[in-house]
This record gives C-alpha cells, structure tokens and sequence, in this order.
C-alpha cells in the first residue's frame, strides 16, 4: 500500500519546479492533490485550480473548490514563492518588494489560516523556505527578509498548534535548477544560467523527495526543519565552482 493512500494534498505554486515536483512525488504514494498557480495551463495534479496567492479572492475560490473535489485536507504545501533582482536594496521599487512580500509572507500565512480549518487530525502542513531565511547574503535584502518571516512564522505557527494533531515543518533548500531564477532575472536567459554554472545543483525532485519524507514519518514524529544543499555548497553565496 502506497505511503499517502487515501490521503488528500493541496501544492500551490504547483506548475513547475519544486511544487510541480511535490505534486508529482504525493501522488505518486497514493494521495490526490490539488495543484494551484497562475498558470493552470501547466498544472498536471488530479485537480487543477487557478490560484493567485497575492489575491485574498482568488485563494478564498481556490480553497473552497479544492476542499470541495477533495472532501478534506491532510496535506498543505505552502511552495508558492519568487524572489526579484538582484541589487542593492536602495535599488529596489515599491512594487517589487510588496510583490515579493505578497507572495512569499503574506500569501503563505493567507492560505495557512484558510486551510487550517479542514486539516484533518494527524495532518500537516509544509512551508517552503529557503537557507536564504537561515543566512543571510548581499544583494537580495527582501527576499532574505520574505524567507526570515516564513521560518519565523512557522515556529510561531507550530507553537500554536502545539497539543492538536497537525505536524508542521519548513523546507530549507538551497540552489535548485528551477525557473527560479528565470523570474528572478525577469527572463534573462543569460543571467538565469548563471548561477547554475560549473556546479551540480540540486534538482526539484531532490527537494520534493524531502517533503516526501517529513510526511510520512510515524504520526508521533513532527520534523521541525529540513534544511538541503547541493553538495557544493556550504551557504547561500559559498559555492565550490568547477
């Protein structure tokens, strides 16, 4: 019997990279997910639903059809995340920083307190951070402070849950080949490919194999962080480059 039989999952930021990736590996071991994003057009889970983070509407909608199609929740991924540029923080626009806010703090918690309600005893929710929220580096001060908050809320958060049967746990990755750091560059190909130059990084599916593990550990084991690197790679900015 597949590890996640008969359990139900929502992914969202689910239609490429690690949420796709996530998505793949949960039902895979039986559960049937529900696959949030912008882009619904890439979304390959059982159940595909438009989702916007950043829109209170659009995850109220989301959320209220995705519970419906799954008759409960065991399983929420919190993946949905971006950075933008990277530059000086005094370089920075208003409408970066409050986009990159939107979606990595705001949009996490929002969709954490509409799912909280219809997790099911011996649940668990996965927020994905970012060894960038363990250390922090040049150039990339808001979405250092996007990842800081997501670590922060997530021990807050396990806090507040402490006594009731819902695990909790957030996924530090480091540099994973992804379309990442295509948004991150605003679709420079060339500057996208830069990071992952001279050095085996990791791949969503290593990451996704992570959640994979904090969810199906015995009902009594909550794994509190996660925290996975490639191996040449010691921090956010130390990398050992062939």
């Amino acid at each position: 019997m597949a590890a996640l039989e008969g359990k139900t999952a929502i992914v969202t930021g689910a239609s490429s990279g690690i949420g796709a990736a996530t998505a793949v590996a949960l039902a895979r071991e039986g559960a049937r997910v529900a696959g949030g994003a912008r882009r619904i057009d890439q979304l390959k889970t059982e159940i595909t639903l438009e989702l916007d983070v950043t829109d209170a509407e659009s995850c109220e909608r989301f959320v209220d059809t995705a519970i419906d199609e799954l008759g409960g929740l065991d399983i929420l991924v919190n993946n949905a995340g971006l950075g933008l540029g990277r530059d000086p923080f005094w370089e920075s626009s208003e409408q970066d920083e409050e986009t990159v806010l939107e979606t990595d703090v705001h949009g996490l918690i929002r969709m954490t307190r509409l799912c909280l309600p219809h997790i099911r005893d011996g649940g668990h929710i996965v927020n994905m951070g970012s060894i960038a929220g363990r250390q922090a580096y040049e150039n990339a001060a808001v979405y250092v402070a996007s990842k800081f908050a997501v670590r922060g809320f997530t021990y807050a958060l396990r806090e507040d849950l402490l006594g009731r049967p819902i695990r909790l746990t957030t996924v530090d990755p480091g540099l994973v080949e992804s379309n990442f750091s295509r948004v991150r560059f605003r679709g420079d190909e060339e500057k996208a490919k830069a990071p992952y130059e001279g050095v085996d990084p990791l791949r969503p599916e290593d990451v996704a194999e992570c959640v994979l593990f904090a969810v199906t550990r015995p009902r009594h084991v909550n794994i509190d962080e996660l925290v996975v690197k490639a191996l040449a790679q010691s921090s956010p900015v130390r990398i050992a480059r062939s």
